[in-house]
C-alpha cells in the first residue's frame, strides 16, 4: 500500500467495496494477504481503483499463517480476503490457529448475494455457523450502511482484552450497493478491565512469605507490551523465570534469572524448578498441558498468583488462590509499586542455577547416524544473526529444537503454531514475519513433511524478493510423530517415514530460489556467515539423522520432575 494515499477528507458516496478499502486505510492497514474468488471481485476492484496493494498468496490457508505472522511479529491487526465458499474454507485452519494463540487479526469473507443466501448457490458455505467456534466473534452485512461501523467494531474486537480473530462476511451485493463513507468513523476503544487490586496486594504479600517462588511468562506478556515491566519485576523481586514456548524472548535467554522453557521439552532446570516451587507468579500464560503435564495434585503444595486477561482462563486448570483478571502490562506496574518486602531467594536461585549447570539446556544428538546435531545447526544460526533474528518454525521436533538452541533476546521474536500445533504453519508466517519486519533476518526452521504441506507459498517469497533463510532439518519423518511411535507404540513406525521424496534442490530451481546443502565437511561458522551474508532467499537442506529425538521429555500425564531422555 502506497502510505501517501489516505481516505476521503469529507463525506462521499461510495460502493461497499470501496468504503471498505477507505475503511481499512482508517485503521492504518498496511498489508493484506488474500486471494481473489468471483463474491469478492468487487473488493479486488476497488483496490485497484484505490491502489491498494495486497500480497497474493498461492492458497487462502497460507493467507491466513502469513496474517499470524505478521500480527506477532508486530502486534498489530492483520487482515486477510477470501473468497466464499471454498475460500472461507481454505481459511479455517489458521483463523482457528489464530484464536487459540491470541492473534489480532480480520478476516474478509465472500459470499453469494442476499437473494441466494441459503439456497445452496454455488460456491455457498454458511461461514457463520462454521467460523462461529473459532472467533471472537463474526458478522454478517446485510446492509450496506452497517459496513464502515461493523469494520471499526472488528478492529476494537481483534485488539481488546484477549486478542484474537474476527470474521466479515460480505455478500456480493452488498459490495456493490453504496452509502456514505464518514472521514471521521467511530474512534477505536482498547480500553482494558479493571482489575482487583486488593486481590493483587494479597498476593504480592504472600509472594514475600514464599521460599521457592518462580515467575512463568507467556503470550499475553508480549501481546500486552509489558516485556519491560516483567523483566523490572523479576529483576526487583529475584525470581527465577520459566517461560512458556510463545513466551519465550521475553526474557533473553542470558538473563541470568532464566531457566528456560518449561513443560513437556522444557529444559531440567525449568521442569524441576515448576515441580518444587512453591510460588507461582503467572504473568499471561493458561496453565496449558504442555506445560503442565499432570494437572491433578499439581497445585496443591503451592500458591499461585495468575494474571491472565482472559477470565476464563482463572481457575480453569486448577484452583488458584490470587486469580486476578487483568492486562498483564497495567498489572505488572500495579506491582512495581507494591511496597510489600521481597523475599530472600539467594538459595532457591542457587539450587536452580546448579540444575541448570548439571543439566544444559540442550542434549547432545545421539549422531548414530550421518548427520547434523540439529541443536548444534540451531545455535551456529543463533550466533550467526547475534541471537536477534525472527524466529519462524513450523511445528514437530524441530520447533522443539529451536525453541531450546536459538539464543532468543527480544520480545515477539518466535513465530510458531503454539495451542493448535499447525503443520504447514511455518513458511507462509515466515512471509507475514517478514513483511511485519523487512529489516530483521527471518530464519524458518521447518521439518521435511511441514514444509511439503504449505510449499506453494515458496511463489510469494520469489515475487516479493523476500530474503528469508529456511533451515530445511530433514529426518526424512514426521519426527515427532516417530518419536512417539518409537516412545509409546511399540517402535511401529507406521506411516511416519519417508522413503521417497522431492528433490528439495530441484523444487527452489523451479520458483527461482537458491538452495544449498549444509556440508558436515566444512566449518560450520563460516558456512553461517555465508548463508545470513546474502540478501536473498536461500533454503539450506540439513541432514538430521532419523533417530535423533526432541528431549529431555515428559510423557502426557505425568509430572514435570518425571523427565526422559536427558
Amino acid at each position: 500500500m502506497d502510505a501517501e494515499i489516505t481516505p476521503p477528507a469529507t463525506t462521499t458516496t461510495e460502493t461497499g467495496a470501496r468504503i471498505l478499502v477507505d475503511t481499512l486505510r482508517q485503521q492504518g492497514v498496511t498489508q493484506l494477504f488474500g486471494y481473489p474468488g468471483g463474491t469478492i471481485l468487487s473488493l479486488f476492484d476497488a483496490m485497484y481503483d484505490r491502489e491498494f496493494n495486497i500480497t497474493l498468496v498461492r492458497h487462502e490457508q497460507g493467507a491466513t499463517h502469513a496474517a499470524e505472522g505478521y500480527a506477532k511479529a508486530t502486534g498489530k491487526t492483520s487482515v486477510v480476503s477470501v473468497t466464499s465458499g471454498p475460500g472461507a474454507s481454505n481459511a479455517v485452519t489458521g483463523i482457528a490457529d489464530a484464536m487459540m494463540d491470541s492473534v489480532p487479526m480480520v478476516v474478509f469473507t465472500g459470499q453469494v448475494g442476499r437473494g441466494v443466501l441459503g439456497t445452496e448457490a454455488f460456491q455457498e458455505l454458511n461461514t457463520m455457523d462454521v467460523t462461529k467456534p473459532i472467533v471472537k466473534a463474526n458478522f454478517q452485512i446485510m446492509d450496506v450502511n452497517d459496513l464502515q461501523t461493523t469494520i471499526t467494531d472488528a478492529f476494537d474486537l481483534a485488539q481488546s482484552g484477549r486478542k484474537g480473530p474476527v470474521v466479515i462476511d460480505l455478500p456480493k451485493d452488498v459490495l456493490d450497493e453504496t452509502s456514505e463513507f464518514r472521514p471521521a468513523a467511530k474512534p477505536q476503544t482498547t480500553a482494558q478491565p479493571r482489575f482487583d487490586k486488593t486481590t493483587l496486594a494479597a498476593g504480592m504479600q504472600a509472594l514475600s512469605n514464599a521460599k521457592r517462588p518462580i515467575a512463568i511468562v507467556g503470550a499475553g506478556t508480549a501481546a500486552s507490551g509489558g516485556a519491560e515491566k516483567f523483566n523490572e519485576f523479576i529483576h526487583n523481586w529475584q525470581l527465577p523465570v520459566v517461560s512458556t514456548l510463545l513466551g519465550l524472548g521475553t526474557v533473553a535467554d542470558s538473563a541470568p534469572l532464566f531457566l528456560g522453557m518449561g513443560g513437556m521439552h522444557g529444559t531440567y532446570a525449568a521442569n524441576m524448578a515448576l515441580a518444587e516451587t512453591d510460588f507461582i507468579v503467572n504473568v499471561g500464560s493458561r496453565f496449558d498441558d504442555r506445560l503442565i503435564p499432570k494437572p491433578a495434585g499439581y497445585a496443591d503444595d503451592k500458591t499461585i498468583l495468575h494474571i491472565d486477561i482472559d477470565t476464563k482462563e482463572l481457575n480453569k486448570t486448577f484452583a488458584t488462590q490470587f486469580a486476578i483478571q487483568a492486562d498483564a502490562k497495567t498489572a505488572l506496574t500495579a506491582m512495581a509499586a507494591s511496597t510489600a518486602p521481597k523475599p530472600d531467594t539467594t538459595a532457591w536461585q542457587k539450587r536452580t542455577q546448579e540444575w541448570a549447570t548439571t543439566h544444559p539446556n540442550r542434549a547432545e544428538s545421539a549422531q548414530q547416524a550421518p548427520g547434523f546435531d540439529p541443536q548444534a545447526v540451531i545455535a551456529a544460526a543463533g550466533k550467526a544473526t547475534n541471537g536477534d533474528a525472527t524466529v519462524v518454525t513450523d511445528v514437530g521436533q524441530h520447533q522443539m529444537w529451536a525453541a531450546q538452541a536459538y539464543p532468543f533476546t527480544r520480545t515477539r521474536q518466535i513465530i510458531t503454531s503454539g495451542g493448535l500445533g499447525t503443520m504447514g504453519y511455518g513458511l507462509p508466517a515466515a512471509i507475514g514475519a517478514k513483511f511485519g519486519n523487512p529489516d530483521k533476518d527471518v530464519i524458518l526452521f521447518v521439518g521435511d513433511g511441514g514444509f511439503q504441506m504449505t510449499s506453494e507459498e515458496l511463489e510469494v517469497i520469489a515475487n516479493e524478493d523476500l530474503n528469508i533463510k529456511i533451515f530445511l532439518l530433514n529426518n526424512h519423518a514426521l519426527g515427532m510423530i516417530r518419536q512417539w511411535q518409537d516412545q509409546f507404540y511399540g517402535q511401529h513406525r507406521y506411516k511416519s517415514t519417508f522413503d521417497h521424496q522431492p528433490n528439495f534442490e530441484r523444487l527452489m530451481a523451479a520458483y527461482d530460489l537458491q538452495y544449498q546443502k549444509l556440508s558436515p565437511d566444512e566449518d560450520l561458522d563460516a558456512q553461517m556467515t555465508r548463508i545470513f551474508a546474502d540478501t536473498h532467499a536461500t533454503l539450506i537442506e540439513v541432514t538430521v539423522p532419523v533417530d535423533d529425538q526432541a528431549y529431555p521429555m515428559v510423557a502426557p500425564g505425568h509430572t514435570n520432575d518425571d523427565m526422559f531422555g536427558m
